[in-house]
């Protein structure tokens, strides 16, 4: 199969417009070609192209790429069997936590490899790939999508369509159009990632450190971590939280080199990070305007990441499998979309998000971190929160106050998840 290029011709119309190729929206683009929807899957970059992300798959995600039918894309990459934490002196190596309920185990692949094997996977089930061209806005008769404008070397283009999945990412510029509002007053992500040379990259184990200090030796309200990628290089990054009112203010360039000199022993680096690139990260549903009449917002631009780790692509596929199978409703999306997310992720954003908007405060970090990283059952609790392996059917004691701490944190906060 041949990558796609932007001399595609572009269509007039199509049963579903997926704007966006990562994996939410190539995921959905897939599923829904197979059922035997015309398909167009658009995006504004041309195939591969890189993406600002820790590259790391949690077995939650794993299991997604598996219920997709792309198990093969995992052959030969990394089976990671959990984290090595670190911080204040102290270790604790924690598998992942009921990860056989997942397929137990977890894995690392740059996205610059597997976004575009999504969106071939999207392809060969019957997807038109329409690649260089960007949604720039749509025309709407009583909430209602009826057509999408692209552009593509300077020219416009009229897309028209039954249904529209937005799938573009974390600025989301055509959720944005439609209405879409990013609320800062909850925590979000400041991140960046870079790649290094390494001895270690067929590591099991994921290292992350909770314990993150910038080149001055003033703690962070944030964590570092590197990822092995099976390939001979890491991926070594930083991700700070913040919110309106404590915004993380910080270079992320010569935090991450900082880093990246900090574990440089233990990762056997032999060269300093390279390809270093940022991003934000709005995070547990922290957005409104996620949905109208027929056009859901999914993945990243629906703001469906753990607020606690930045982890979204788990998430990226789940949603576009809930979104392909509303499109088989007869429903209006525009209520039943946001109440389908909230019912799956309300409680669990709501809760994580509180916590991480705690750790914004600098005092918070050693009066937690310190005692916690000694303790081995709390840190398997973080890993299982951080990992996103806490589901709506678990029943435990630590499940069942967490889906409590999110009810009350929902009831009291002035916009829950996704409103």
């Amino acid at each position: 199969m041949t990558s796609a290029t932007p001399g595609e011709a572009i269509p007039d119309s199509t049963d579903l417009l997926v704007v966006g190729a990562g994996p939410a929206g190539a995921a959905a683009a897939a599923q829904a070609a197979a059922r035997g929807s015309d398909v167009v899957l658009l995006d504004a970059a041309v195939f591969p192209r890189d993406k600002t992300c820790g590259d790391g798959l949690t077995p939650r995600a794993v299991a997604g790429l598996h219920r997709l039918g792309m198990a093969d894309l995992l052959d030969g990459r990394p089976r990671i069997r959990g984290l090595e934490l670190h911080g204040w002196g102290a270790s604790q190596r924690v598998a992942w936590p009921g990860a056989h309920r997942f397929g137990g185990y977890g894995s690392a692949i740059a996205r610059t490899e597997l976004d575009d094997a999504i969106r071939r996977f999207a392809v060969g089930r019957g997807a038109r790939m329409v690649s260089g061209t960007k949604a720039v806005g749509a025309q709407l008769i009583g909430g209602r999508i009826e057509s999408v404008t692209v552009t593509r070397d300077g020219e416009r283009h009229q897309i028209r369509a039954r249904d529209v999945i937005v799938a573009d990412g974390v600025r989301s510029a055509l959720g944005k159009s439609l209405g879409r509002q990013w609320h800062r007053n909850t925590a979000y992500g400041v991140a960046a990632r870079s790649y290094a040379a390494s001895a270690k990259s067929d590591h099991e184990w994921m290292g992350s450190h909770l314990e993150l200090r910038d080149p001055e030796g003033g703690l962070l309200p944030g964590y570092g971590w590197v990822f092995p990628l099976g390939d001979g290089t890491v991926n070594v990054g930083v991700g700070a939280l913040a919110t309106a009112k404590r915004p993380a203010s910080m270079a992320l360039r010569p935090i991450v080199e900082h880093y990246a000199r900090m574990v440089s022993d233990d990762w056997r680096l032999t060269s300093p990070p390279q390809r270093v690139a940022s991003a934000l990260l709005p995070m547990g549903g922290a957005v409104s305007g996620v949905a109208g009449a027929n056009w859901m917002l999914i993945g990243d631009a629906a703001a469906c990441v753990n607020p606690l780790n930045g982890e979204g692509i788990d998430y990226a596929i789940e949603t576009a499998a809930m979104a392909v199978e509303m499109l088989a409703s007869e429903t209006d999306y525009a209520t039943a979309w946001p109440a389908l997310l909230r019912a799956e992720y309300g409680t669990a954003f709501a809760a994580a998000r509180r916590a991480a908007g705690l750790l914004t405060v600098p005092q918070t970090v050693p009066v937690l971190g310190r005692p916690g990283i000694r303790s081995a059952k709390l840190m398997s609790t973080v890993v299982r929160v951080m990992g996103n392996l806490l589901t709506a059917d678990d029943a435990d004691l630590i499940a069942r106050a967490w889906r409590s701490a999110g009810r009350v944190t929902s009831a009291l906060e002035e916009r829950p998840p996704f409103s």
